[in-house]
């Protein structure tokens, strides 16, 4: 326990408020555990050479905050009802969508009240992402990030590898270069978007043709093409990979994967253009469930991660100071459109 404890002879802070910080950076860290038996006050003026109310006064501050307890006979423990409480989160997002939403508000009813959340958001620019983990990714118990981006982010992995790795919660995707034990939530994007279209198959069969809305210039994985050129080439169908909805031109027996809800839109309005049917003679298949797609069409069939369940696994994650790997559920929703 000494070596956690430290004080500068030289530092304006005084000493008793040196050590008090030592023990709580300690406990942050977890170098120091709930139970853990301190030194006593005795053995610190040693240590130190400082004066016995100086470590009394740092002691009773720790009191103060129920941080420890004295126990009668024995000494001062750190205290296991009250460790890890005041909890202080740095969240970072890529932006602030319906499902984002739906990330945030179940990550923070389930840590409850009392969390002190600094929330940012970076709009999947790499640079504002940087400036804000430069800036402001300081003096918090836990770093919670979300990393898509547009460009740049190749080079996230070496700002984010600077932070504390226990601390750290990487949430929606993994990304490649960030080195060390930390917690995750991840979907597995390749995996997930194969598995919702082999379950899907008995209704894609009736296409020839499966296209999916990629758009050239998007933060979004290119596993998820990976996932779709696999289930297309064991299954004999015809791909189309279109970058720009405002272009196309609808034919029938064709199905349609669609990732942004703006290309939905789109899509939308161009099959009601024609006399096809949605469901029989073209298809569509929509990325990630909002309450809007159960009334689109009749239903539209969309297949999706459980956004609420990713917020509440990342708040287990910090309250149970876990850096477990957890693969977020997947599932696929058929309604009329497919």
């Amino acid at each position: 326990m000494l070596r956690h404890i430290k004080i500068n002879d030289y530092s304006n802070t005084p000493k008793y408020q040196q050590i008090y910080n030592s023990i709580v950076e300690g406990i942050e860290n977890r170098d120091i555990i709930p139970g853990d038996k301190l030194p006593s006050i005795h053995e610190l003026c040693a240590e130190f050479d400082v004066a016995k109310g100086t470590i009394e006064r740092a002691y009773e501050l720790l009191k103060e905050k129920e941080i420890i307890e004295a126990v009668r006979g024995k000494g001062f423990y750190i205290n296991y009802t009250k460790t890890g409480q005041n909890l202080k989160i740095f969240l970072l997002f890529n932006k602030l969508s319906a499902h984002k939403k739906i990330i945030y508000d179940s990550f923070v009813e389930l840590l409850g009240p009392g969390v002190a959340i600094d929330f940012f958001i970076y709009n999947n620019d790499f640079r504002l992402f940087r400036d804000l983990i430069e800036r402001q990714a300081r003096n918090h118990t836990h770093y919670v990030i979300i990393g898509h981006f547009y460009e740049g982010g190749e080079k996230a992995n070496e700002l984010i590898n600077s932070l504390p790795k226990h601390k750290l919660i990487i949430l929606d995707k993994l990304l490649e270069g960030v080195s060390g034990t930390y917690a995750a939530v991840f979907q597995n994007f390749e995996k997930d978007l194969y598995q919702a279209l082999t379950d899907a198959l008995p209704l894609l069969k009736k296409y020839t043709t499966l296209c999916i809305l990629f758009p050239s210039y998007t933060y979004h994985p290119k596993a998820i093409l990976n996932g779709f050129y696999k289930f297309c080439y064991e299954h004999n169908f015809n791909t189309r990979v279109i970058d720009n909805i405002q272009q196309e031109v609808i034919y029938p027996q064709q199905a349609y994967i669609n990732l942004m809800e703006d290309d939905l839109v789109e899509l939308i309005k161009k099959i009601k253009m024609t006399t096809y049917i949605v469901g029989q003679e073209v298809g569509i298949l929509s990325y990630n469930e909002t309450p809007l797609k159960e009334f689109l069409l009749e239903g539209i069939t969309v297949m999706s991660t459980d956004f609420a369940q990713m917020g509440r696994t990342a708040a287990q994650l910090v309250l149970n100071a876990s850096v477990e790997h957890i693969e977020n559920p997947f599932q696929l929703i058929v309604r009329k459109s497919l």
